[in-house]
């Protein structure tokens, strides 16, 4: 290795210090970001910083920017600081699959504590420059899988909670990663298997996931996240888990305090994914979700309360509620069918994605309940609607209808 490389493999290993010491000594960053050089002068002057006089620092203000737990990177210093973390991380993950695969086969009593020593020592650079790799390259599979090898043999309730943090800070910069979201829910069920703070984490993670869904409307895998989250509760908490229980239907809604607060939740849930799918029009992920949301309304709310001939005013309360739910959803279609003259293409995709869901839901209601909500739509409608916004899938929206009215005889 002649001089030049090696002053530019050290002028890597100095970036990767640098980025590594910003990373402890702030340990409640929340957001990370890249950063073209021509904007830190701004971004220190907004700040009210100056750049020093020393020229050490002054590189580090140049290509690193650390405010109010905010941190941005040079896009200039990307691709070395990328290569110093992976080499470095390569290198303790290859020390700690030794050490491992050492003290497995030595049952020396004198090299116990050299060997503990170690251990921790390379788990810790194991940590330190796996999370400096994953906030530069967020589907490094090797260095997730490598955390969670670390994590499970530390015990500890700490170290999943800061699984969480940094898992919500790759989201930060790449809010559709699907080792994040996936590690995010390796750590929340195993934090489930060893302390009871788990309603207040699920909380906190459906604020998360709100907030990246807002920014991020088109994001499946946070809309899929929150229907897993959804689902995990259920399971998990005494308050879904008694309403998913017949027992709790058979009781008076007014001595079922589980029944309204879980009615309650999903109302507000799809008036929200109502509002989302009028503001951002076309976004076939809203109405995904919203299908995930009726199925459930549909079989918690309707379904189970057919058969209930014992509770007269529970199941004319429940038959009302489905009107309403109805001809909230009719009305949604109505106004998601209008096409505006010179309109873009997200006012059509809108249509179909309405008009589609209609269909869908048809299929998924009682028998009982479809006739009235016959009456009121004429599926023919929805036909001429889906052959005028996408008149090249005809054969496909035929077949669709087919399906639907073969349902019905």
């Amino acid at each position: 290795m002649n001089e030049d490389e090696l002053r530019s493999e050290a002028k890597m290993v100095d970036l990767l210090n640098q980025f590594e010491h910003i990373l402890e000594s702030d340990p409640h960053i929340d957001e990370v970001g890249f950063v073209h050089p021509s904007q830190f002068f701004k971004l220190n002057e907004e700040a009210g910083h100056s750049l020093p006089s020393s020229d050490s620092t002054a590189d580090e203000n140049s290509v690193f920017w650390n405010e109010d737990h905010k941190l941005g990177i040079s896009t200039q210093v990307l691709l070395p600081l990328y290569k110093a973390s992976k080499d470095a991380f390569m290198t303790a993950n290859r020390q700690f699959k030794e050490l491992n695969s050492t003290s497995d086969v030595s049952g020396a009593e004198n090299s116990l504590c050299t060997s503990l020593s170690l251990d921790d020592s390379i788990e810790s650079a194991i940590m330190k420059h796996s999370r400096a790799l994953l906030l530069l390259s967020c589907d490094f599979g090797t260095a997730w899988h490598s955390r969670k090898i670390v994590v499970l043999e530390k015990h500890k309730l700490s170290s999943l909670l800061d699984e969480l943090l940094l898992s919500a800070l790759v989201l930060s910069y790449s809010p559709k990663s699907e080792y994040a979201w996936s590690h995010r829910k390796w750590v929340i069920k195993s934090i489930s298997e060893k302390c009871s703070t788990l309603p207040e984490i699920v909380t906190k993670e459906s604020e998360l996931v709100e907030k990246i869904a807002e920014k991020s409307k088109m994001n499946y895998r946070a809309w899929n996240h929150r229907c897993w989250l959804v689902s995990y509760m259920t399971r998990e908490q005494q308050l879904m888990l008694k309403i998913l229980e017949d027992r709790c239907y058979e009781q008076e809604i007014s001595s079922s305090g589980y029944s309204v607060e879980i009615y309650l939740l999903w109302k507000d849930e799809l008036d929200w994914d109502e509002m989302l799918i009028k503001r951002y029009i076309g976004r076939e992920a809203l109405w995904l979700h919203r299908r995930f949301l009726s199925l459930f309304w549909i079989k918690h709310f309707l379904t189970d309360h057919t058969g209930l001939s014992g509770h007269g005013k529970q199941k004319t309360s429940m038959n009302n509620d489905f009107s309403v739910f109805m001809d909230n959803e009719l009305h949604l279609l109505h106004s998601c069918s209008i096409i505006p003259d010179n309109s873009f293409d997200d006012y059509q995709a809108q249509a179909m994605h309405s008009a589609t869901y209609m269909l869908w839901l048809i299929k998924q209601i009682p028998d009982s309940c479809r006739i009235e909500l016959q009456e009121k739509l004429k599926t023919e409608n929805l036909k001429a609607l889906l052959n005028k916004v996408c008149p090249e899938r005809s054969s496909t929206w035929d077949c669709l209808m087919g399906y639907v009215e073969a349902s019905d005889h």
